[in-house]
C-alpha cells in the first residue's frame, strides 16, 4: 500500500489528490473533502486560519495512514491538509482512498478523518467579522 501525506500552505487540487490514488487494481475510490463553511454553532463565519506543529502533524498523519493500511485492505491512500488563512468555501482537507472493494475504501476514509480530528495537532481559528475564536477539537 502506498500512502502520501502532505500539509500545505497552498490551495489543494481535489482532482490531483483523487488522481494520486488511481489504480487498475482498485474497484472503488472514496474521497472526503472538508471545506470552510459559512457558519458554525449559529455564528456567521467569514474565514478561518489553521495552524500546525508541521513536523508533528505530518508524523501523526503518517501514523494514522499506516494504521489504516494495516486495518483495511486498501490500495492507495492520500491525505492532504491545508494550513494558513482560508476563506469560506476553501478546501481544508482531502482524504482519498482506493481499494479493491468499496467497503474498505469507505471505512478507511472515515477512520482517517476521525483519527485526524482526535490526534493531529492542527488548530482552527474561525473569524466572524472582527472577532475570532479557537475551535475545540474532538479529542
Amino acid at each position: 500500500m502506498k500512502a502520501s501525506v502532505k500539509i500545505s500552505k497552498r490551495p489543494i487540487s481535489v482532482s490531483k489528490e483523487m488522481g494520486s490514488v488511481a489504480s487498475k487494481s482498485a474497484g472503488g475510490t472514496v474521497t472526503f473533502i472538508g471545506t470552510v463553511r459559512d457558519s458554525s454553532e449559529g455564528i456567521k463565519v467569514t474565514g478561518m486560519e489553521l495552524e500546525s506543529a508541521m513536523d508533528i502533524a505530518r508524523r501523526d498523519l503518517i501514523r494514522i495512514s499506516e494504521l489504516a493500511s494495516e486495518t483495511f485492505e486498501i490500495t492507495k491512500l492520500n491525505v492532504t491538509h491545508r494550513v494558513g488563512k482560508l476563506k469560506v468555501g476553501d478546501v481544508i482537507v482531502v482524504i482519498a482512498v482506493s481499494a479493491a472493494h468499496r467497503k474498505d475504501a469507505f471505512r478507511a476514509c472515515e477512520f482517517v478523518i476521525d483519527e485526524l480530528k482526535k490526534t493531529t495537532p492542527i488548530w482552527k481559528k474561525e473569524y466572524s467579522g472582527s472577532r475570532h475564536r479557537w475551535v475545540k477539537g474532538e479529542a
